[in-house]
């Protein structure tokens, strides 16, 4: 399950693809890498993953469409809605939690925004300046204009600042999704969660294991829909088709810290306490939109079942890419969150494709790890960093 992403499918498919042949060369695995195809329903894209003999069904779970509806949003939208949810946030005391148990990811998100209030301030500031510059500036038309002038320039700044370096739009747009599924308020999104938990329990007993893979934004929904299955069906995991979760870049404190989402807090108990569903954490310091210091239970005021739940292993960026090519990457912000779902430089290090495709069980490397056999270059902790 991919993040808060509006892009085709197939761009995971090409990346997967691309990365894939990295890690057959420099692991000297063989990988088959199948062609991409939409589901009728179009609520996935699945590919086939053949290496060194293990045989992959790799399915993405599609909501890009819903991402697609929400960024970007209308300024319009924004200049209404931002001030109003920063408002309740901080009267229900979100913020001070927010900044104490995610202080990077929460500089990121604060700061994004405060760099979006500054467009909006320089926008009405630069159209004052352009309306004194007319002739007839006196004139109370000419005022009047100045409104319409400023949302014309910040809809050009926010155009510009969708991308890199800071991604405004797509972070503002981010916050503003996060906070509506706290708050309940996404129904496209719960349905769709609804449809995503009958497609992961049809695969029960008709595969070697299920693994649920959650990026970013979907450590939080990965959760809620294992929930949803786990509640329509009690057995599932315990039948023999061992079933993990794997939570990479999570960001699951940034919506269970907001006092709306009950619901959210709820589902993450509930699969916590679940013993039938295996939970691994993958964590890297380096990345800048993810939430790592902290377990994301305590963080979210919920009680650890059992130690190492979930199982955290902390990935090393040095391990992955060169420091040559770190120093033109590691201020794209993006380009570093999606970091973990590439091919590692060092053959010993976390593969993401080897991890996912290659012959060990997901499951069993997670058992590996909790019971303290390390991965060479991946450390494992109850709460923290290492």
């Amino acid at each position: 399950m991919p993040g808060f992403d509006p892009r085709a499918p197939e761009t995971y498919w090409g990346l997967f693809r691309r990365e894939s042949r990295l890690t057959a060369a420099r692991r000297g695995m063989a990988i088959t890498v199948g062609d991409p195809e939409r589901s009728a329903d179009g609520l996935r894209l699945d590919w086939r993953v053949e290496a060194d003999g293990t045989e992959t069904r790799y399915t993405l779970l599609r909501w890009d469409d819903i991402v697609a509806a929400r960024f970007p949003r209308g300024n319009a939208r924004r200049l209404l809605a931002v001030p109003a949810l920063w408002w309740r946030l901080w009267r229900m005391g979100y913020v001070r939690r927010f900044r104490r148990e995610a202080r990077r990811f929460s500089r990121v998100i604060v700061g994004v925004h405060l760099i979006y209030l500054a467009l909006v301030v320089f926008s009405f500031g630069a159209a004052l300046g352009l309306v004194g510059l007319l002739p007839d500036w006196t004139r109370p038309w000419s005022w009047l204009s100045a409104p319409a002038l400023a949302y014309a320039i910040l809809s050009g700044l926010m155009a510009v600042t969708r991308g890199k370096p800071f991604y405004v739009a797509h972070l503002v747009d981010d916050t503003a999704f996060t906070h509506d599924h706290a708050d309940g308020r996404e129904a496209r999104m719960n349905a769709r969660l609804d449809a995503f938990a009958d497609l992961i329990r049809a695969a029960d007993g008709r595969a070697g294991e299920i693994v649920v893979i959650g990026h970013s934004s979907s450590s939080f929904l990965g959760i809620e829909v294992l929930d949803r299955v786990l509640a329509r069906d009690p057995e599932f995991g315990r039948r023999g088709t061992p079933v993990s979760f794997v939570s990479i870049g999570s960001v699951i404190p940034w919506i269970t810290l907001d006092p709306r989402a009950v619901a959210m807090r709820a589902s993450l108990a509930r699969v916590a306490a679940c013993d039938a569903v295996g939970w691994l954490d993958v964590r890297a310091k380096w990345d800048w939109l993810s939430i790592h210091k902290r377990n994301p239970l305590s963080a979210s005021r919920v009680p650890a079942p059992t130690a190492h739940r979930p199982v955290e292993i902390h990935v090393r960026i040095e391990d992955l890419i060169e420091k040559r090519i770190l120093k033109r990457r590691k201020w794209n912000l993006f380009r570093m969150h999606f970091q973990l779902l590439m091919s590692s430089r060092d053959p010993h290090a976390f593969d993401y494709v080897a991890f996912v495709a290659g012959p060990e069980p997901v499951h069993a490397a997670i058992r590996r790890w909790r019971d303290g056999a390390e991965h060479p270059k991946a450390r494992v902790t109850e709460q923290g960093p290492v």
